[in-house]
């Protein structure tokens, strides 16, 4: 027990150092993130923009989908352009074609000799990285040439967001609705909040007493924009700056110290002798009490495969529209399920069905643990479960009244759509989910309450531990309670990366690595002192990058030079102990073959290896590709983010919920036959497609993107030309096989539990150790 409290107390230690920067770092981006002026103006005095117009412009961006259409700042969708790269691009390209008609003859820019090109790119950055913006009136002030190229291009957006057929062809390659928005006013608005967003893209950050300590540091600070220049755009000289390259390379040296010091540990720790392990004859759980709390806990897994096959419609219906752009095989399925409403009830079911298969095993495993069923848990569950559902449905139906323009910007926020990727429901159905995590925290510790509050026990830090992660998970879910409708952008990017970083890739990470080490403490295949021990360890080293590991999501978001090295350094420390996945997959592996009962287990099994497999490819190889600052840089936005958030979201998360339920289901359903073969053909079909769509499209695609961007800046590799190139489309038809043969397993899966129920038969002897179908 002494050394499971050195662990907890490093644990505790390491959270408290951790989480104490994460808010210094959150102070820093609020301080330096770029300001919203009151007033946008000429140098003749007249008014382009006000903050009014530029905050209504956001709620009528956000009402629309926000960034499920096009992206802001490289968050956001991949078909639609990047609305911050494209505005700055048309309207650079704007000022430097009114310079070579009035100054160099010429109708267009282009058309120009080189030289007279270099020389009109040094005059442009010279006009466009300046920062106008005045503290004291919280004015900017334009020359009357970027006024000119900037009505220009808000003309085009107004265009473009209307249904006017001069940019008909442009909607289709962008997969957007005739009148995305609905009035002229809201287009307009919309204009200025896209302006500032591409203002601060370009514009260097004002040096000052706060920001530098020195006159070097503000020297550096004004040659770097708001979003440390970023995104990459040749014609304004967006380049990377220095400090990217230099905390790419350290992050690299932090990998592989990190490496080698967990590589050392384990070592110096697997050379120790351990006594041998008497492993049970039989399935300890195969006569575990199912109490009526644990049966209601059923419906769960129903509502886990139905969001599930639900998800994997609303993705090829999404995938799709990068195809045929308004249509869907000649039908005009844009006028009622718009891409932007797909994308969001695609990444928002991914989320959900994944958390309600977590959340129903905790329900499952609390009661099974302690022995222990409180009074109304059972109520308690059913309740639970029929909130869930109105949190499905009313969500939903509030988002597709928001995107369809029905709603209105007053309701939007609360009802409709708040148009941050997977923090997509409206504020009341964010504080209804909230409340109903707390439920099934309490409901969890109601029902661990005798274990806790108990005499010390092996598995006691280990059962602890999962209590810690399951409050974490109820409350940290309030990070998306933490901005408001009208927060500055960059401090809801903050919050944001709260819940989505730190909420789904570190809380759960720890429940579920909790729970795995319980199971195979109570199957009697490991000591619980060892898996009380591994299980701490394992938070531990999870968690020193887990947490910091947040920034590097932040590095262009209007934050300062110290979030991108902090991020950069803890980023790298995230991968480290995915190194040793291997480690795991074959511990695994011999676990499963340990004794001959542990057939019955035989495909939750396969599924946790499957688990540490994506959790090497698509968490370690594809993640660390993107995380270093210089390769963010250039990657973020392209399709090699969604290659690793795809492998990395439901090849680790996505295995594990369904490996969890698996186990659930033993306990439930275990009496009976379980004719394994539609298990069989779900594990290979769901990795062999996801293997099939990482590697057919969306690995060549994000790098012919890159490459584009590298050669050509940032706005190129996103825009319609690109993207509509006949190479493209042909990669993104090579989605079929991978999408048909992963749909295939998915049904095979919620066949397989579906028959539990339907078509049961029970087994001859209890606790039979053959599944029907296996070899």
């Amino acid at each position: 027990m002494g050394n499971t409290r050195k662990l907890w107390l490093g644990l505790v230690v390491l959270l408290i150092a951790s989480f104490s920067v994460l808010l210094w770092a959150g102070g820093e981006i609020f301080r330096a993130a770029p300001p919203v002026p009151e007033n946008v103006v000429a140098e003749d005095g007249t008014v382009i923009y006000t903050r009014a117009d530029i905050e209504q412009g956001r709620q009528v961006w956000q009402s629309m989908g926000g960034m499920q259409l096009g992206s802001i700042w490289g968050h956001g969708g991949y078909v639609a352009p990047d609305w911050s790269a494209d505005w700055l691009h048309r309207e650079a390209m704007g000022v430097l074609d009114i310079w070579a008609r009035r100054d160099g003859g010429m109708a267009t820019y282009s058309q120009l000799p080189a030289e007279e090109q270099g020389a009109l790119r040094s005059r442009l950055q010279a006009m466009i990285r300046v920062n106008t913006y005045d503290p004291a009136t919280q004015t900017i002030t334009l020359t009357q040439d970027r006024v000119a190229a900037l009505s220009n291009v808000a003309a085009h957006y107004e265009s473009l967001f209307g249904n006017d057929p001069a940019t008909l062809e442009l909607r289709e390659a962008y997969a957007m609705k005739q009148d995305t928005v609905d009035t002229l006013e809201h287009r307009r608005a919309l204009t200025a909040f896209f302006w500032w967003t591409a203002w601060a893209a370009t514009t260097e950050r004002a040096g000052d007493s706060a920001a530098a300590a020195s006159p070097a540091d503000a020297a550096t600070s004004k040659r770097v924009t708001y979003t440390n220049n970023w995104p990459s755009e040749p014609l304004v000289g967006n380049t990377p700056p220095a400090p990217l390259f230099a905390w790419s390379a350290f992050s690299v040296l932090f990998l592989i110290a990190g490496i080698a010091l967990l590589g050392w540990h384990y070592a110096v720790t697997h050379s120790r002798e351990e006594a041998p392990h008497q492993l049970p004859a039989s399935d300890p759980l195969a006569t575990l009490r199912i109490t009526p709390s644990m049966r209601a806990v059923a419906k769960y897994f129903w509502l886990v495969l139905a969001l599930f096959l639900g998800q994997i419609l609303l993705g090829a219906i999404t995938a799709h529209y990068q195809v045929e752009g308004q249509v869907a095989y000649g039908f005009a399925l844009s006028e009622y399920l718009p891409y932007s409403l797909s994308r969001t009830w695609h990444t928002q079911l991914a989320v959900l069905w994944i958390a309600v298969a977590w959340l129903a095993t905790g329900l499952y495993i609390a009661p099974a643990l302690s022995g222990h069923e409180p009074k109304f848990q059972r109520f308690g569950v059913n309740f639970l479960f029929v909130s869930l559902l109105v949190i499905v449905v009313g969500s939903f139906t509030g988002q597709w009244f928001a995107v369809m323009q029905k709603l209105g910007l007053q309701n939007n926020f609360w009802f409709g759509h708040q148009g941050w990727e997977y923090a997509d429901m409206g504020r009341f159905w964010q504080w209804f989910l909230f409340v109903g995590l707390l439920l099934w925290v309490v409901m969890v510790g109601r029902a661990l309450w005798p274990v806790l509050r108990g005499p010390a026990t092996d598995s006691k830090p280990i059962i602890a531990l999962l209590f810690a992660s399951t409050a974490a998970i109820g409350l940290f879910f309030g990070a998306a309670l933490m901005w408001g409708e009208h927060t500055h952008i960059s401090e809801v990017e903050y919050w944001r990366w709260w819940l989505v970083h730190l909420w789904v890739e570190g809380f759960f990470e720890v429940f579920a690595t909790a729970v795995m080490g319980l199971i195979f403490s109570r199957l009697g295949l490991i000591k619980a002192s060892t898996a009380s021990a591994a299980v701490l360890f394992a938070t531990i080293v999870f968690m020193a990058g887990g947490v910091l590991g947040t920034l590097h999501h932040l590095y262009f978001v209007g934050t300062p030079t110290a979030v991108v090295a902090l991020g950069a350094s803890f980023s790298a420390l995230e991968v480290v102990p995915l190194a040793y996945i291997g480690f795991e997959a074959y511990h695994s592996f011999k676990l499963g073959k340990s004794t001959p009962w542990m057939a019955r287990y035989r495909w939750p099994v396969m599924f946790f290896i499957a688990v540490s497999f994506w959790n090497l490819v698509g968490a370690g190889l594809f993640g660390f590709l993107i995380n270093p600052p210089l390769s963010l840089y250039y990657m973020q936005g392209l399709n090699l983010t969604p290659l690793h958030g795809h492998t990395a979201m439901f090849g680790v998360y996505g295995m594990l919920g369904i490996a969890l339920m698996l186990f659930c289901l033993r306990g439930l359903r275990g009496q009976m036959v379980w004719d394994s073969r539609p298990l069989k053909v779900a594990f290979w079909s769901l990795n062999i497609g996801l293997t099939l769509m990482a590697l057919l499209t969306l690995l060549p695609l994000g790098i012919m993107q890159l490459l584009a961007t590298l050669e050509h800046g940032y706005a190129y590799a996103r825009s319609a030309e690109f993207m509509q190139r006949p190479i493209v489309e042909m990669l993104v038809w090579m989605r079929v096989p991978g999408d048909t043969i992963f749909s295939i397993g998915a049904v095979a899966l919620a066949w397989f539990v579906l028959r539990l129920w339907i078509a049961p038969t029970r087994e001859v002897a209890l606790g039979g150790e053959v599944e029907a179908g296996d070899p």
